[in-house]
């Protein structure tokens, strides 16, 4: 056996420690436990989703494949995808997709986003009483109940409103407008109500946008419209996308506001997919042909959804 070298000077022999015993095994249900343990907290609401939310939209999706009606009918009966084929056939549920895909571009992609962006940038630059001024009219409009909303508005563009009086003061053509463009009306009026959710969101995007970027890019030479292209849009990329994904979730579902300007007329030319739904539903006495007009509705805002969560998910 060969003996350990001598230690030499200045190296201090140390004493072996003593030897630590491995933990014990931890039992293979106290993971189980410890996640039951932090959901207890959250149970209650759980349980009021799957009641008040879940359960309802379930019940809905059984009525659309029935024949379920408010009168006149003394049970119904599974019919299938009936209620769906025949929707797919009929010229006013086209007529109603359509209109509803114009509403939504017309007052949501393209009103509420560009011109809330364009509110939010301007009032960046703009003093404070104006940004006051300003901010506090945009808001009211969309603090105002839709109902009330829709009154105004109607009061704005009907025949003897204030939009006509405007133009034969100017000595401009007038006419009819919820009559001879009630979408385009429809649609300006959900633009006015909605626009100050966008201007608000892109007033805190723009904010976070560092002063050293702009400054920087503006000693370089870059103007105004180069600035927004290729700095504030790519930066702000987020918020466009959630504020798109909003706006348009929440344009797919107006109902009083159409319902209180032209009652999706003259004729059905203003009748998007909710007006539809409800005439089907409560006016038709067909619950289960309008129940099935919900699920489609509630299929295109999915795909919007998810459309809008991928671009979300692309980095810049």
């Amino acid at each position: 056996m060969t003996a350990a070298p001598p230690a030499g000077p200045g190296v201090v022999k140390t004493a072996p420690g003593p030897t630590v015993p491995p933990p014990p095994p931890t039992p293979k249900h106290r993971p189980a436990l410890r996640a039951l343990t932090r959901a207890l907290p959250v149970s209650p609401a759980l349980v009021l989703l799957l009641l008040f939310l879940v359960g309802p939209i379930a019940y809905c999706a059984y009525i659309a494949f029935t024949d379920l009606q408010l009168t006149g009918q003394a049970e119904s009966s599974f019919i299938g995808f009936d209620n769906f084929r025949t929707a797919f056939k009929d010229d006013a549920f086209l007529n109603a997709v359509w209109l509803t895909l114009v509403f939504t571009v017309l007052s949501s992609l393209i009103g509420q986003n560009t011109l809330g962006l364009a509110l939010a940038t301007l009032m960046q630059r703009a003093s404070k009483p104006v940004r006051t001024v300003v901010g506090g009219i945009v808001i009211t409009a969309w603090v105002l109940p839709e109902v009330v909303a829709g009154f105004l508005l109607y009061a704005f563009f009907r025949r003897e409103g204030t939009l006509n009086a405007i133009l034969d003061w100017l000595h401009l053509p007038s006419q009819n407008w919820l009559f001879t463009l009630p979408i385009l009306a429809v649609s300006f009026a959900n633009v006015w109500r909605g626009t100050a959710f966008s201007m608000l969101v892109y007033s805190a995007a723009l904010n976070e946008i560092p002063k050293e970027i702009t400054e920087a890019a503006e000693v370089d030479g870059a103007g105004g419209w180069r600035r927004m292209w290729h700095i504030t849009l790519p930066m702000i990329r987020r918020s466009i996308g959630t504020n798109l994904m909003l706006n348009t979730l929440q344009t797919l579902s107006v109902f009083g506001l159409i319902w209180v300007m032209t009652r999706g007329g003259p004729g059905n030319r203003s009748q998007t997919l909710p007006l539809f739904m409800y005439e089907q539903a409560f006016q038709k006495s067909m619950i289960g042909y309008g129940t099935a007009v919900a699920l489609l509705l509630l299929v295109v805002g999915s795909l919007f959804s998810l459309v809008y969560m991928r671009l979300l998910r692309t980095e810049v």
